[in-house]
């Protein structure tokens, strides 16, 4: 099996290939199951996919920094998503989110020395009348007070 830095070759053909028959038209689906996989898009799986699929590169990456759910650098195991919109930061976000980044001894937007978190504010989850939220990756707590992080984060151990 060939690797290129972590990223599994064999699995980018079978992907482009099998999958999604090499359909330039089919790329953003491509590039959001890489990131699905590595939790982020890594550059060698990008150059990859434009070699294979004879895509510029520059299309590809501009596609990868338009979408906001494409990651280009490497992210925690855990996505610790804060909400910091008006809602939940009248309840205290800001006060969660110190705590926060206390017990993981991180400030919002970088990964735990680890790679098990990463922690980032956002504007907001969508359930501002249960604020102030957290999600840790698909799981939403809502109501958060400071003693709770602690527990919540232990979860995900």
């Amino acid at each position: 099996m060939e690797l290129a830095n972590d990223v599994d070759l064999m699995k980018l053909d079978t992907l482009i290939e099998e999958k999604y028959d090499n359909n330039q038209e089919a790329l953003v689906m491509i590039l959001q199951e890489v990131n699905a996989e590595y939790n982020y898009v890594p550059p060698e799986a990008l150059r990859y996919v434009a070699e294979k699929m004879d895509i510029p590169l520059s299309k590809i990456y501009s596609i990868a920094t338009f979408y906001k759910a494409f990651h280009l650098e490497p992210r925690g195991r855990h996505i610790i998503s804060q909400c910091v919109g008006t809602a939940c930061h009248v309840r205290g976000a800001t006060r969660i989110k110190g705590k926060v980044e206390k017990s993981l001894s991180v400030k919002a937007g970088e990964n735990t020395k680890d790679m098990r978190y990463t922690f980032e504010t956002v504007r907001c989850i969508g359930c501002c009348s249960l604020g102030p939220v957290i999600k840790i990756d698909d799981d939403v707590y809502s109501n958060v007070e400071q003693d709770q992080v602690d527990k919540m984060l232990e979860k995900y151990q």
